[in-house]
């Protein structure tokens, strides 16, 4: 278990601080930023690259929804959800603080006017979404990435290629919900970044815990009831 353990916090360590990372420190520049495309395909590669390095150790859950999801849906036992959103907050929240050094060392970098990658609705969504869109977004994205990941893994899927679909989900969900929220489907993510910008993130923080993990088992029952071959 400690194994697992410490695989999880490093897997969302590396989803947080290459994800948010790259919107923090590489999007903003008008020559050379790389766009909500490139930060898409930054959170994308991040459970890619983990889920390849360490998902044969923990299952390369990295977020508090997927490893509530996959207990819903029948692939985890609920003994171990709690260790691992734990470690995944740890993780997640050890990527923001290293993610913070770094982005102070620039002089005009202001963490609160920022927004530190945090997400949000209403005033704070990058495109001035609603609560109401929001919550629809973040809802079925969750779902969504939780059937892709019920099917990638499932026994009968094409094996070795689960890394690859699942990544290219992250990336896919990115395209579609950053001018929404600035992407959630991960309560881990929203929390590291929130507790470092400290104010309207932290008050909108509920929102991206209690949606994705409603979407998240939802869509982990839609894959056991609806899709999962018995045989």
């Amino acid at each position: 278990m400690l194994r697992k353990l410490a695989a999880e916090c490093f897997g969302t360590f590396w989803l947080v601080f290459g994800g948010c990372g790259s919107a923090v420190l590489a999007a903003a520049f008008p020559q050379t930023g790389i766009g909500f495309a490139g930060v898409a395909l930054a959170f994308g590669l991040t459970v890619l690259t983990m889920a390849f390095a360490v998902g044969h150790i923990s299952g390369g859950h990295f977020n508090p929804a997927v490893t509530l999801g996959l207990w819903a849906g029948g692939r985890f036992a609920g003994k171990d959800i709690a260790g691992y959103i734990i470690a995944q907050l740890v993780g997640g929240i050890i990527a923001a603080g290293v993610l913070y050094i770094i982005a102070s060392g620039k002089s005009d970098f202001d963490v609160m006017a920022s927004g530190f990658a945090a997400n949000g609705y209403g005033e704070h969504s990058p495109g001035h979404y609603s609560m109401t869109s929001a919550i629809v977004v973040e809802l079925v994205l969750s779902c969504g990435f939780l059937l892709v990941i019920h099917g990638a893994t499932d026994k009968f899927a094409a094996a070795g290629f689960a890394p690859i679909a699942i990544g290219l989900a992250l990336t896919l969900i990115h395209l579609i919900s950053i001018p929404v929220t600035n992407t959630s489907v991960n309560p881990a993510r929203s929390t590291a970044v929130a507790i470092f910008q400290g104010s309207w993130a932290l008050e909108q923080l509920w929102l991206f815990w209690v949606v994705p993990v409603v979407g998240g088992i939802l869509g982990g029952i839609l894959y056991r009831t609806l899709l999962e071959r018995r045989i």
